[in-house]
């Protein structure tokens, strides 16, 4: 892709490590356009975010996605970056408890959906010999996760999705990775944390340190961390790297 500006479409890119990503594009002077399927989020990341771009679209719907992704790439021009962040926790249930529309549903939008986007996306990086595909999976993909079936499912099927587009795609110098972030300093694995204390019944510290005793590194993980390692597998420097599974995660060991 050389140093021309890139151009970068991030889902889910409103909060969380998505905006992070989108965020640390936007300040390597790319053009960066994001989804997210709550609009008040979406405003405000905006709003935030000089520069940004964006629009509403549910990536588990194709028609949203087509949508949006025809917006998108018509407003930059092009695209030369996937970042498919987008996904949902799933229910927190017993194989025999769980409902089969919320299987369904996890499935749909955190595997189905990385497959609608990637398809709007991969004739327009064949036609230039370029681009770059990075898919957000979870380092639960390798330890597993009790009572997340649906989840942890869905995310090593992220894996093998990838691993097929690397090697689908490579001749027209497309690359496909995966990252796999740990135990995020953020809301959703703060109340990670918060669920194991209830479950335990022991303190929010008590907690957070039967969680970090399983992490190599004893660390929680910054959303810059894998904004960082995104804009790095994008860049010229990782331009031999594709078909990769790189968890950013300290090493965690085994999850309960």
């Amino acid at each position: 892709m050389g140093e021309k500006q890139k151009r970068i479409i991030v889902t889910a890119g409103a909060s969380g490590i998505g905006l992070a990503i989108a965020q640390k594009f936007l300040a390597q002077g790319a053009q960066v356009f994001i989804c997210d399927v709550v609009q008040e989020a979406l405003q405000k990341a905006l709003a935030e975010n000089s520069g940004l771009q964006g629009g509403l679209a549910d990536v588990g719907n194709p028609q949203q996605v087509e949508a949006f992704f025809k917006q998108a790439m018509t407003a930059m021009g092009g695209i030369d970056v996937l970042v498919n962040n987008a996904g949902i926790g799933g229910p927190r249930e017993r194989i025999e408890d769980i409902n089969y529309a919320d299987w369904d549903d996890c499935i749909r939008i955190n595997l189905s959906g990385m497959f609608y986007c990637a398809k709007q996306v991969i004739p327009a990086m064949k036609a230039q010999n370029s681009g770059c595909i990075i898919n957000i999976s979870t380092v639960s993909a390798k330890t597993g996760l009790p009572n997340r079936l649906p989840y942890v499912a869905s995310k090593v099927g992220v894996l093998g999705f990838t691993h097929n587009l690397a090697r689908e795609l490579g001749e027209f110098n497309i690359r496909c990775n995966t990252i796999l972030p740990g135990l995020m300093d953020n809301p959703r694995g703060h109340l990670l944390v918060e669920k194991l204390a209830v479950k335990k019944e022991v303190s929010i510290e008590a907690a957070e340190q039967e969680y970090l005793k399983y992490i190599s590194l004893r660390s929680w993980i910054q959303p810059s961390e894998i904004a960082d390692m995104a804009y790095f597998l994008s860049s010229h420097a990782a331009r031999h790297i594709t078909a990769q599974e790189i968890a950013v995660d300290g090493n965690i060991e085994w999850e309960q």
